[in-house]
C-alpha cells in the first residue's frame, strides 16, 4: 500500500523561542514538508524556523485563518500528484506535543475518518495551560455544534489532521479566531467523518495572543460564535 504524503501547516506568530522546539518533535520519517506560515512577525521567527528545515511563507495580514489559508493555498498550487493526502495544523507555541501526530493521521491512513481532532479536554492537560474563559468557550462551542447538527465534539483543539481533498472541499474562509470552529462546522454540515483523540497540551512557551488578553477573549469568543450561527 502506498505511504500516505503528510504535509504539516504551522502558523506562526512571534514564535522565536518555540519555532525550533515544535520543529525538532515532529516525527521526520511520517512528514513530507513542514510549512511555517510566517503571520508578519517581528522577530527572527522565519530565520529560526528556516534553520530547523521548514518551507517558511510569509502572510503579512494578521491573523490565525490568515496564516492557515496561506500554507492551504500553497499546497493546493502543487500539480495534483505533488498534493499531500493528509494535512496536519498545529501550533507553533509548543503547547501541542508534535510527537503524537502519528495517532492523529492514524484514522484518516485506515480511512476511519477526514478529520481527527486532537482533543485537550479529553487528554492530559497541564494544569494552567488554558485560561478558564478558554474552557467555557470550548465547551459553549462543542455543545452548540452538537445541538444544532448531532456532531460529538470536546474540544476546538488546533491540533488536527484531515484529508487534504476534504479540506479544499470545505473551502475554509475565516481569517482570524474563527477558523478552528469553522473548520468543524462545515466538517459536520458536510457529514464528514469526524473522530477525536486526547492530546496532551502544555503551558505555551511566551504569551498568549489572545487568551493572555482580556480584548483578545472577547474577540475570540465573539467570533466563534458569530461563526458558528453564521454558517447555520
Amino acid at each position: 500500500m502506498k505511504k500516505a504524503v503528510i504535509d504539516v501547516i504551522i502558523p506562526a506568530f512571534n514564535e522565536e523561542k518555540s519555532i525550533a522546539l515544535v520543529l525538532k518533535d515532529i516525527p521526520k520519517d511520517q512528514v513530507r514538508e513542514v510549512i511555517v506560515c510566517n503571520n508578519a512577525s517581528t522577530d527572527k521567527t522565519p530565520e529560526v524556523a528556516h534553520a530547523n528545515g521548514a518551507t517558511v511563507l510569509t502572510e503579512m495580514q494578521k491573523g490565525y485563518g490568515s496564516a492557515c489559508l496561506k500554507g492551504i493555498d500553497y499546497l493546493r498550487k502543487k500539480s495534483p500528484e505533488l498534493q499531500p493526502d493528509i494535512v496536519v495544523f498545529l501550533d507553533g507555541d509548543y503547547s501541542d506535543h508534535p510527537e503524537e501526530l502519528p495517532k492523529l493521521v492514524q484514522p484518516i491512513i485506515e480511512k476511519q475518518a477526514d478529520l481527527v481532532i486532537g482533543s485537550r479536554a479529553l487528554g492530559n492537560m497541564e494544569r494552567g495551560a488554558m485560561m478558564p474563559q478558554q474552557v467555557f468557550g470550548n465547551w459553549l462551542a462543542t455543545t452548540l455544534i452538537k445541538l444544532f447538527y448531532n456532531y460529538q465534539f470536546t474540544d476546538l483543539g488546533p491540533f488536527r489532521a484531515i484529508r487534504f481533498d476534504k479540506l479544499l472541499e470545505l473551502q475554509m474562509e475565516d481569517q482570524d479566531f474563527g477558523w478552528t470552529v469553522e473548520m468543524q462546522v462545515k466538517a459536520a454540515k458536510y457529514k464528514l467523518k469526524c473522530q477525536e483523540l486526547p492530546v496532551k497540551y502544555r503551558k505555551r512557551v511566551g504569551v498568549s495572543k489572545v487568551s493572555g488578553t482580556i480584548r483578545g477573549t472577547i474577540l475570540a469568543g465573539h467570533k466563534i460564535l458569530w461563526t458558528i450561527f453564521k454558517l447555520l
